[in-house]
């Protein structure tokens, strides 16, 4: 038990320091560099060798790193996953004064979030500032460590029929208070004081409500663990362990860890999976290996991606919700996801290589598919194959309260899924005609 403790404990503190998507690849960056990674970037020409340990980001919210082996490589071993997390972003000129007695901050929803959650609570903002500095500008990654506002509830007085079910308008309902009349127009020169610039030199931001409320471990076991971002940073600290654990130059792939930005909004963005960053990475690390055009297209047809997104686990309320046999619980580990409509891209060949490396691993799986009358939402899998064609299985980990500021997992399979992406690189597998797969 005492390894799934530790390693939930380091997954909570990776969240911890971890409020915003920019704040999480600044951590993924310095564990690559503990590692001994350089850093790449994409304006620069790339002087890659074999042996060698690479990464790059785009945005600051999209991160690749990839291990080039010392032997000729035949495939690319990816897992993806992805940074964000549903939220709130701040609007431009954000105070609204309310009856001269309030100063709230315009806020608009960032994904599809549980918005009950977030009421009565204490949050704080977390982002990034670009400001002014002589030669041009510069980005500041900003976390105002300390409770600063809330969403308050409407009482029950003056709403009868709260607990017969709410709507919540975003515009009206869910706006943070920021502070009494005394805080009118002191937004920015908190932000300017937090950077170390004026307010004047604040030339743009993208900053996030976050919810202040640490991780916890929990339950009449300890069996639980409870935190804001479980989705998906879960899946993104489990994958990199396993990523950095293993360490063996000795394969004929590059291992390849990726997170991307924007998931929870479709990743159609400039740094989402439906970007070029996955092809352009790719492409970089094969021409700096001398590959040719064709050699390129063989080894794309030779990787292998796993897609790694947390899934739902069977609720204890609401039994009724889950597929009649597919029902997948906490801790009992890693699970495959199914949908005839390639809205999950599993199908039988990608999901009988995770199962044997999952045998190989020594971690359980299990399987997941939607109630045949509820459909699913895309995943990072299917829109990054848009961009690079390889074969691909939709994987995560099974949680509850997904979507809320606030989710619940299971303490074992962080364990499960970093001991499985850890035999994912080290093992050396290709395909052979009739999509027969051979393990070496």
């Amino acid at each position: 038990m005492q390894k799934f403790t530790d390693s939930s404990k380091r997954l909570l503190d990776f969240i911890e320091k971890s409020p915003s998507c920019f704040h999480a690849v600044e951590n993924i960056g310095r564990m690559l560099e503990e590692h001994g990674f350089e850093r790449l970037y994409e304006n620069e020409k790339w002087e890659l060798a074999r042996g060698k340990s690479y990464y790059v980001t785009r945005n600051s919210s999209s991160v690749m790193a990839f291990r080039i082996p010392e032997e000729v490589f035949t495939g690319f071993r990816l897992i993806c996953s992805h940074t964000d997390s549903p939220s709130f972003k701040v609007k431009e000129n954000p105070e609204m004064e309310t009856d001269r007695k309030y100063i709230r901050l315009n806020v608009e929803k960032y994904g599809g979030m549980l918005c009950a959650p977030w009421f009565d609570r204490p949050l704080s903002l977390a982002g990034r500032l670009l400001v002014r500095q002589e030669d041009g500008v510069r980005q500041v990654l900003v976390n105002i460590d300390r409770d600063l506002l809330m969403i308050p509830n409407l009482a029950i007085h003056m709403n009868r029929s709260a607990n017969e079910g709410a709507s919540y308008h975003a515009q009206v309902d869910m706006c943070p208070v920021f502070g009494d009349e005394t805080s009118k127009d002191g937004f920015s020169s908190m932000l300017a004081k937090e950077a170390g610039v004026g307010p004047e030199d604040i030339l743009g931001t993208d900053l996030y409500v976050y919810n202040r409320q640490k991780g916890t471990i929990w339950g009449a076991n300890g069996e639980f663990i409870g935190g804001p971002r479980l989705d998906d940073l879960q899946c993104v600290f489990a994958t990199l362990e396993g990523f950095l654990a293993a360490e063996e130059k000795k394969v004929t792939h590059v291992s390849v860890f990726c997170a991307f930005d924007n998931e929870e909004t479709g990743s159609v963005s400039r740094q989402g999976a439906a970007s070029t960053f996955l092809q352009d990475t790719l492409m970089r690390i094969s021409e700096g290996m001398g590959q040719s055009a064709q050699e390129y297209r063989m080894t794309v047809a030779g990787s292998f991606m796993i897609s790694a997104d947390n899934a739902h686990a069977l609720h204890p309320a609401h039994p009724e919700m889950a597929d009649p046999v597919n029902r997948p619980q906490m801790n009992h580990g890693i699970v495959v996801k199914y949908n005839a409509n390639q809205k999950y891209t599993t199908d039988a060949v990608s999901a009988a290589v995770f199962k044997r490396l999952c045998e190989k691993a020594e971690v359980p799986y299990q399987t997941f598919t939607n109630r045949s009358d509820m459909p699913g939402g895309s995943t990072l899998g299917n829109i990054s194959n848009t961009q690079v064609s390889m074969r691909c299985v939709d994987i995560g980990l099974a949680q509850l309260a997904m979507h809320s500021p606030y989710e619940m997992a299971g303490i074992k399979d962080t364990w499960y899924l970093q001991r499985a992406a850890e035999v994912f690189y080290r093992t050396a597998f290709c395909f052979g005609p009739g999509e027969e797969i051979r393990f070496q």
